[in-house]
């Protein structure tokens, strides 16, 4: 494809006055105002059979087999140029909507002796396997009047997978910041409630531990010493729903809790319970069983990766119900939504008290900062006013909500985006302490 450059078009419409004016004073000589089109076309004509040829251009890309979403990833493209290559090239990949280019307007290569490399910034958006078919390859004629443009046709795939690098870079710090057993059992005696031995006792001891039949045995003050519960049941259950699926600071809120459940999954399976995950829309979509010991934790990943997001609403009594005939003993269910109105969050709150009524229920949800910052933005005009008093009464009736599930026996845990993962081990563990599970 050859089509002229802004230089071409200007150069030619430059020579308008000077045409109109010519035509005006010499009216018998009118064919000489064709002149200038004319030079400008033929000197286009002649920058577009100089150089190299659209024909002679190929690309190879090359890009990484899997990434995690929301990372950024490079590109690896090869462009060849025969013939008299120019200076300069541009670069322009059709990413598809699961990738997001870095430069949108394309990525300026220099080339030496027809051929250069480039490193091309990309990021993912969502999961799925993205795939790049097409590449723009284009460049000027030596006169800089016309550009030169290949289509060429690529086969490029790319995994892109749940994000676990919080599990990668944060979680042995996190395990080891919590003495979690199984790296420091000797922290976790005194608490818990399963017996781990009978101990003399010492200064400092907690006194209702005292064993007093032992200790009228052997003439001495004996205590029981306790451990914290393993192989209790943790479920997450996401919500996929059509809320989940909006972004958040160009991110889903879906890919968000995806990654924060999985950072938690791993320090429940470390520390020896047993994990299931649920995701649901209108209907279940997911639904696997209890797996246990940390070399389950790849089969997780891969049914995280496999929760597609949706454009259904959110039925919260079909999917929860499902979930707890599913349940045989008293579970933690992980339940990790997103709700705006308040009739999907009468379905949510009605669902919640059935289900505390025999598991222990830890409710999740991200910080709406877009309406907190309308809320805080000092307004200039009616429609700012119109945006505060909205976003005022949606927060209120969030707030409304997240009280009453909390007074039903609910934990809640309302995180900013950003730290919604750290928020939620936090919270297990504190749970897992307490004894509620």
């Amino acid at each position: 494809m050859i089509y002229p450059t802004r230089t071409a078009i200007w150069t030619a419409a430059a020579g308008a006055p000077a045409t109109l004016l010519v035509a005006l004073m010499v009216p018998g000589r009118w064919y000489a105002a064709l002149a200038w089109p004319v030079a400008v076309l033929l000197a286009t004509l002649a920058d577009a059979l100089l150089g190299s040829r659209p024909a002679q251009a190929a690309l190879r890309l090359d890009v990484p087999r899997t990434a995690s979403v929301g990372a950024p990833v490079e590109a690896a493209a090869h462009v060849t140029i025969a013939g008299v290559p120019p200076a300069r090239a541009q670069l322009l990949l059709d990413t598809g909507p699961l990738l997001k280019a870095e430069d949108g307007d394309g990525l300026w290569v220099d080339l030496h002796a027809g051929k250069a490399s480039a490193a091309i910034p990309l990021r993912t958006v969502r999961r799925g396997t993205a795939r790049i078919a097409r590449g723009w390859l284009r460049w000027k004629g030596p006169l800089g009047l016309v550009w030169k443009q290949r289509i060429v046709p690529l086969d490029a795939t790319m995994a892109i997978l749940p994000d676990i690098r919080p599990v990668r870079d944060r979680g042995a710090q996190i395990f080891q910041r919590h003495a979690l057993q199984g790296l420091m059992a000797q922290v976790d005696r005194g608490d818990g409630a399963d017996f781990d031995a009978l101990v003399e006792f010492r200064s400092g001891m907690d006194r209702r531990a005292i064993d007093w039949k032992q200790s009228a045995r052997h003439s001495k003050l004996h205590a029981k010493e306790f451990r914290s519960e393993r192989n209790n049941q943790i479920v997450f259950a996401i919500d996929a729903g059509r809320q989940m699926s909006e972004p958040v600071a160009c991110l889903s809120r879906l890919d968000r809790v995806v990654s924060a459940s999985l950072l938690t999954a791993w320090v429940a399976l470390k520390l020896g319970d047993r994990v299931a995950l649920h995701a649901f829309d209108s209907r279940p979509r997911i639904a696997s069983g209890l797996v246990s010991g940390a070399a389950a934790f790849g089969e997780l990943q891969r049914l995280a990766a496999r929760i597609d997001y949706s454009g259904e609403e959110t039925n919260y009594t079909h999917a929860l119900t499902t979930l707890a005939t599913r349940l045989t003993r008293r579970s933690m269910i992980v339940l990790f939504t997103e709700f705006t109105d308040l009739t999907s969050a009468e379905f949510l709150v009605r669902a919640a008290s059935r289900l505390v009524e025999t598991h222990l229920l830890l409710l999740v949800v991200l910080r709406d900062e877009e309406l907190e910052s309308i809320l805080d933005r000092r307004p200039r005009n009616a429609d700012d006013v119109t945006r505060a008093v909205t976003a005022a009464a949606l927060l209120r009736d969030r707030l409304m909500v997240l009280t009453r599930l909390r007074h039903l026996g609910a934990h809640v845990i309302e995180a900013e985006h950003d730290r919604v993962a750290d928020r939620l081990v936090q919270g297990y563990v504190d749970l897992k302490r307490r004894n509620l599970l």
